[in-house]
């Protein structure tokens, strides 16, 4: 369940990213932030992110924020699951 909260984060601050990208699509000189997701062995799912050369591109910020949304969404229904899972394991014990 872990993983889950870490890939949540994650996900979160790529779309935080994605929206202060397409807020500030028209600032003269604004580079838009790139976010890339890795897996660490010790703290999950982590997004580094680090400023880009070019202006931001609508093209691909809105589809990037679909699959952030929907990455979150996944892993919200998996932490749901296991806590469904999880309390009927404590019904069978009562």
């Amino acid at each position: 369940m872990q993983i889950n909260a870490s890939s949540i984060q994650a996900h979160s601050a790529w779309m935080n990213n994605s929206s202060h990208n397409v807020a500030n699509v028209n600032t003269q000189g604004f580079g838009a932030l790139q976010t890339n997701l890795e897996e660490s062995p010790t703290q999950g799912i982590t997004a580094n992110s680090s400023k880009g050369e070019g202006a931001t591109d609508l093209a691909k910020e809105l589809p990037e924020q679909m699959i952030a949304e929907r990455g979150i969404e996944a892993n919200v229904q998996t932490i749901k699951t296991y806590d469904d899972v999880l309390g009927t394991v404590l019904d069978l014990k009562v």
